[in-house]
């Protein structure tokens, strides 16, 4: 007992002289007391039931990408059993299937702003079928989903298709400024038109770039070109294409600004540019026999719309 009492007490003395020392020791002490939590338990690698997929489509000059997991049919009754009707369903399996927009697009017709959203699919027995944009992309599936975050609801009508053992997204339709996004699993199909306002943006672009290579004749002709292929700032090709003949004329610019007269029924001056295309283009390029008769079809039929 008097042992126990002498080393207590000295126990104690050496502690309040570290403590007066910055109490370092005494952390380093209490810290050693502390039990040492375990490591995390190591996982296997192993295949997912569902493995995880990653689509991006480029639509216009907006890459939309598509980041979900593909459940499997395995035999089982799928709509109004394994998904039921009424229900938010996570178009997917596991994490939110999420859908990003790095720009602004439109969905069947309605805007959404650029940025990240999760995707959900409202399917119904007798009605139109819900497709769901929500704002909050970390939930696990629908777990925690709140129609408060909601982007938009679109109404949609399933469609019959062949059957797809694995749920699988995929684009159709696509065109320069819009394409098809469809979901398909099982023998359904739902899918929405996504729709980009391409022209603003590669008119953003060519601006930049002719801003800095305003004496590149070609740039300025591709530019021109973009404009009247599109039917679009007819004023401002118009510019491109004479600065663009200003520093060098053969006989793509002066096809191109035949063109762009056309397209605002100036046919008379269009047969001018025209046939100084085809003038240049015989003296000049190689390659030209194969471009010639339908050059030639085309002047014709301005011929017969000018006179």
């Amino acid at each position: 007992m008097v042992v126990a009492r002498i080393f207590s007490t000295a126990t104690c003395r050496v502690g309040l002289l570290l403590a007066l020392a910055g109490g370092c020791c005494t952390a380093q002490a209490q810290q050693a007391a502390q039990p040492r939590t375990a490591a995390a338990a190591p996982e296997l690698p192993l295949p997912q039931a569902s493995p995880h997929a990653v689509l991006i489509q480029t639509i216009g000059l907006t890459d939309v990408t598509v980041d979900y997991h593909t459940p499997s049919v395995k035999g089982r009754a799928i709509w109004g059993q394994l998904v039921p009707y009424e229900q938010v369903w996570r178009a997917g399996a596991n994490e939110n299937t999420v859908l990003t927009f790095p720009d602004p697009v439109s969905l069947n017709g309605q805007a959404v702003p650029a940025g990240k959203y999760s995707f959900y699919v409202l399917p119904k027995s007798d009605q139109d079928w819900e497709l769901i944009l929500n704002r909050v992309t970390t939930h696990w599936g629908s777990e925690g989903y709140n129609a408060k975050d909601d982007q938009l609801r679109l109404p949609v009508v399933p469609e019959a298709s062949p059957f797809h053992e694995n749920l699988v997204y995929w684009f159709s339709e696509m065109k320069p400024a819009g394409g098809r996004l469809n979901l398909s699993w099982e023998k359904r199909t739902v899918s929405m038109l996504i729709e980009t306002d391409v022209h603003t943006k590669a008119l953003a672009g060519i601006e930049k770039v002719l801003a800095a290579y305003p004496t590149n004749w070609q740039l300025l002709a591709q530019a021109a070109d973009y404009l009247v292929q599109n039917n679009i700032h007819s004023e401002l090709a118009l510019r491109y294409i004479n600065e663009s003949l200003r520093l060098k004329e053969v006989y793509t610019n002066n096809w191109i600004k035949a063109r762009l007269l056309a397209s605002k029924q100036d046919y008379g001056t269009a047969i001018v540019y025209g046939r100084r295309a085809l003038k240049l283009g015989e003296k000049d390029d190689p390659g030209f026999k194969s471009k010639q008769p339908n050059m030639r079809i085309t002047l014709t039929e301005w011929q017969s719309k000018a006179y």
